[in-house]
């Protein structure tokens, strides 16, 4: 269920994700006439998704969102959902925000669970980066930590506040996560691999968000790695 993939070169990586990418879309739209992505807009995703956007799809079938944005507005260089559209709408792909225009994060956390419910849930992919602590799709450490990993199994959702008063964001939740049909995981460098690999190997006893997550995947996954 677990695969590795290791790359010494930055364009190999990408094309190789991409055409993924594009076979799990595909696939999609072969068993059920439409796909639903949750997709990261980080610098380090956005060279496989400009890839992504130039793959020959049938792309009014998909539905795109990302795996987590930050409470600001939709024409804010920073929103997730803005980065996703200004690469997907123009291709004819549905773009929906995560994170609705709500002052009140709680609020944002619960509208964007109702409004993923209104999606044919579960995602045929999640896309999942690393980052500092084995924070993953905006699940940092924040008082609100639990709720997004063990709260309530239907919930696909939440509002966090991460510590230090950062701007608040919207995030899949772990159930959600779980419920893909596929997820795959792109990381950079061979300490952030070994670190990958540790919280794996400690499963549910991980203090890491992607350690609990890894802990409760049942679904297949893909590991990129950029050495």
């Amino acid at each position: 269920m677990l695969e590795w993939w290791d790359f010494d070169d930055a364009d190999e990586m990408v094309d190789a994700v991409a055409g993924d990418i594009q076979f799990i879309i595909e696939s999609a739209l072969d068993a059920r006439g439409d796909a639903l992505l949750a997709l990261p807009a980080s610098e380090e995703a956005l060279p496989v998704l400009e890839a992504l956007a130039e793959k020959p799809i049938k792309w009014k079938y998909v539905t795109i969102i990302p795996t987590d944005d930050l409470l600001i507005p939709l024409d804010d260089p920073r929103s997730h959902a803005k980065k996703l559209a200004q690469l997907f709408l123009t291709r004819g792909a549905r773009v929906l925000p995560l994170a609705p225009d709500h002052d009140d994060y709680h609020m944002a956390g619960a509208a964007a669970d109702a409004r993923l419910r209104d999606t044919k849930w579960p995602a045929d992919l999640v896309w999942l980066g690393m980052g500092e602590g084995g924070s993953t799709a905006g699940i940092m450490e924040s008082a609100d930590l639990e709720e997004a990993l063990d709260g309530p199994p239907e919930r696909l959702a939440v509002g966090l506040l991460p510590e230090g008063g950062d701007t608040p964001l919207v995030t899949l939740t772990k159930a959600a996560i779980c419920e893909a049909r596929t997820v795959m995981v792109l990381l950079k460098g061979a300490a952030n691999q070994t670190l990958l690999e540790q919280e794996i190997e400690q499963g549910a006893t991980s203090m890491t968000p992607i350690g609990r997550i890894f802990a409760d995947l049942t679904v297949p996954v893909d590991i990129y790695v950029e050495n």
